[in-house]
Formats: structure tokens, C-alpha cells, sequence
């Protein structure tokens, strides 16, 4: 793997930012951070495509991209460019005003989904919490299901957020424990089972809410005809389906949308990471006129939703995206990551799932946990995430090259040797 050159001025000597090292500044955090995560022990100062440095200069290739919010890099030239243009411009308004960027966001990011209106929000978990009620509000005004009786269907082992409504329909203990009473109008059925699906769904299901690829759980790929199933059982049972591609979304798997690999254009898809280039937090709901028409003043909102700024770095992104580039990428690299995981099946592998630039890795436990494979591949200068048990994840920024791949390849080949 070759790190870039960078560039330091005086007050940016390693090791000095602020008189604080890593394991200062690790320290520092305990006492006055909510502990509510448990990160690798790096502390990250700078970062530039898809490399980035520590406080004391130490280089590590990203594997994770931030869970996809990364998926053009650190600091893509053309979404700096449109973040710093647009800071020296107007950067909020709320929605009381309109505002100069708005109107082509929504226009070019429908278009490259393939939908009708956009309802412009914050976060993933903000999406999500808008399907919800967007679904609930169809279901009453469109389908006339007896107010308060909608319910939606999602699948187990899912992670949609981690607001109060969204782990009420979790099977994450973890993410539960603790945080009731729980949301009511939720059906959980097994992932992947159609069978399950359609045995849920009845007169007052407003939606079917499912990851087209389940991130959180291990990137769990369904099997082949499931999402074109999913797709036929809900138009023909009368209610909505609603994609959520927070992670799965915007070039990942080889294609805009992950569901785009059955052909399947879904009534609501949630969008959010990737949107904002990495730069500022941007989510979205897209879908159908007729679905996201049932809003109405007042029913809904966001004092940041569709901000100028956020606006203008979405079309940054909309537009890397619009040439196909990204997409083709994380395909052609796709091929390298799974023939170099392959290889390792057997050899400390049991396991692995991969779609695009996007795989989950089962190790062998007798080998350690996911956490300490994560942290050796720490010591070898790669980052990635565990996730269940003896898994890790790999979401390698969509501007990593090939060689950069094989060399993070080779540094799992090495720890788990």
C-alpha cells in the first residue's frame, strides 16, 4: 500500500495538536463522554482520499468509510469545493424561506432514483422515522386503514437507527435493554422468507420496511428473487414498500441502489450517509407523488432538513454519482475484494458475504474476536469494524485503487496467519 504525501504546517507537527497525544487524548474523553460507543484506539487528525492520519503521523487506509458516509473519500475535491463555495454564500435558512439550492437537489436526486419528490431530512435515523410516518399517514388517507391500527412489517435483525420508535422494532438486545415501552405497530418476520413476509401482511399493513442488504447484521446478501418478491407481494397485498439504502445506497454495491440489482423500483426509498459526502450530515426520503403527496403543512419537518449547505454539497454527490463512475468502480473492485477473500476461506476465513465494494468477513473464533482482528489490522496500518461475534466489516472508500485493495487484503492474509 503507498500513502499519500502530505503537507504539515508548524502547528500541525505530529504528536502536537493541542500538546495532546492519542493516548492523552483517549484518556481525556472518558471522564466527559457519554460512553455510548467503544471505538479502535486511533485518534484521527487529518484525512485525504482514502488514507488517514493520527495525531502522531501515522498513516492507516480506511476499510470502513465511515460505515459508507465516506463512500467518495476523505475530502473530495469537487465536495470541498461545493462546501466551501456555498459557506461564503448562505448556509441556513430553515424551511420557513426558500432557498437557491433546494430545488435543483431534489430535482437531479429523484431523477438519479428514479422517483417523484424528495423530502429532504438530516440523519439515517431521520429518514427512517419520516418512512414511518409517511407509511402510516398513506395507509389512513390512501389505503383507509382504520386510524391508528396501520402497522409495518420489517425483518429481524435489522438496524434502521437508534431512536425509541426504530429499536422498538429491533432484535438487538443491546439496542433495547432499557429503552422501553416500545412503539406498538411493528410485525417482525425472519429476513429473506418471503413465505414469513406474506404470512404478516394483512389488511392494516401500511408498509414493508427491509435493508436491501442488511449492514449491521454482517452484510447479509438475501438470496436471489427475494427483493423482486418482496417487490410483487406488496404491490399485490395493496401496501407500500420502503427501501431502506442508508448503507446499501449511492454506488456501494455496483449500482445506485442495491435493489436496482433485481430491478426493482421500490415506493419509498430512505437515503442518508453517502448524501453528504462525508461533509455534513444529509438524508432523504424519496418515492412516489402519490406517497409522499399525503404531507401537508405542518404535519412534518426539519429546521436543517434542506438546508443551502447541505443542499449544495447533495448535488456535489448526486452529481459524481450521475456519471456512473462510482458505480462502475465499486463493481470492477468488487471482483478483487471477493477473489482476495475467496483465497482466504479456509485460512482463517470460515466465511463472507460481498456485494460491490461492501463485505461482511466471518473469522475463525479460534483466532479471536472480530474487535482483535480489527485492532491487528489496526497494528498493520488497515482500519475496519467488527460487528457480531467474529466478524468484520470492509466498505472501502469507492475511490480506493486496486493496489490498495490487495494491500489490505494482504494485511488480513498476514493477522490471520
Amino acid at each position: 500500500m503507498t500513502a499519500p504525501v502530505t503537507t504539515r504546517g508548524p502547528q500541525d507537527t505530529p504528536g502536537r495538536r493541542g500538546g495532546r497525544g492519542s493516548e492523552e487524548l483517549i484518556r481525556a474523553e472518558e471522564p466527559v463522554l457519554a460512553h455510548n460507543y467503544h471505538p479502535l484506539p486511533v485518534v484521527v487528525a487529518r484525512a485525504e482520499g482514502t488514507w488517514v492520519e493520527d495525531v502522531e503521523g501515522r498513516r492507516y487506509l480506511d476499510m470502513l468509510a465511515g460505515y459508507s458516509a465516506l463512500n467518495f473519500g476523505h475530502r473530495h475535491p469537487a465536495l470541498i469545493e461545493a462546501a466551501h463555495r456555498q459557506l461564503d454564500r448562505l448556509t441556513l435558512t430553515s424551511r420557513a424561506f426558500h432557498n437557491d439550492r433546494l430545488a435543483e437537489f431534489a430535482e437531479r436526486l429523484a431523477a438519479l432514483t428514479g422517483q417523484d419528490m424528495v423530502l429532504p431530512m438530516n440523519t439515517g435515523a431521520e429518514a427512517v422515522e419520516s418512512g414511518v410516518k409517511v407509511a402510516r399517514k398513506w395507509a389512513y388517507d390512501v389505503k383507509g386503514v382504520p386510524a391508528d391500527r396501520a402497522t409495518i412489517v420489517v425483518a429481524a435483525d435489522n438496524f434502521h437507527g437508534r431512536t425509541t420508535t426504530i429499536v422498538s422494532f429491533s432484535t438487538d438486545e443491546t439496542a433495547r435493554t432499557g429503552f422501553g415501552p416500545f412503539t406498538p405497530g411493528f410485525r417482525i418476520v425472519p429476513y429473506n422468507d418471503l413465505a414469513a413476509l406474506e404470512a404478516a401482511v394483512d389488511d392494516t399493513t401500511a408498509a414493508v420496511l427491509i435493508e436491501p442488504i442488511q449492514g449491521e447484521a454482517g452484510v447479509i446478501v438475501p438470496d436471489d428473487g427475494y427483493l423482486a418478491g418482496v417487490r410483487e407481494l406488496t404491490r399485490r397485498k395493496g401496501c407500500l414498500f420502503v427501501a431502506d439504502e442508508i448503507q446499501s445506497g449511492l454506488g456501494r454495491t455496483g449500482s445506485t441502489l442495491a435493489v436496482e440489482h433485481e430491478s426493482v423500483v421500490p415506493d419509498v426509498v430512505l437515503l442518508g450517509k453517502a448524501l453528504g459526502g462525508g461533509i455534513v450530515p444529509v438524508s432523504a426520503v424519496v418515492g412516489r407523488r402519490e406517497v409522499l403527496g399525503v404531507l401537508h403543512p405542518g404535519e412534518h419537518g426539519s429546521t436543517f432538513g434542506g438546508n443551502p449547505l447541505a443542499a449544495a454539497v447533495g448535488t456535489a454527490v448526486v452529481g459524481l454519482l450521475e456519471t456512473g463512475e462510482f458505480q462502475r468502480r465499486a463493481a470492477d473492485l468488487g471482483v478483487i475484494l471477493r477473489e482476495g477473500l475467496a483465497r482466504l476461506v479456509g485460512r482463517g476465513v470460515v466465511g463472507f458475504r460481498a456485494r460491490g465494494l461492501w463485505a461482511g468477513v466471518d473469522i475463525d473464533p479460534a483466532l479471536g474476536t472480530g474487535r482483535e482482528i480489527s485492532e491487528r489490522l489496526m497494528g498493520e496500518g488497515v482500519l475496519v469494524k467488527d460487528t457480531h461475534g467474529s466478524t468484520i466489516r470492509l466498505a472501502p472508500p469507492l475511490t480506493i485503487t486496486g493496489e490498495e485493495l490487495q494491500g489490505a487484503l494482504g494485511a488480513l492474509e498476514k493477522v490471520l496467519g
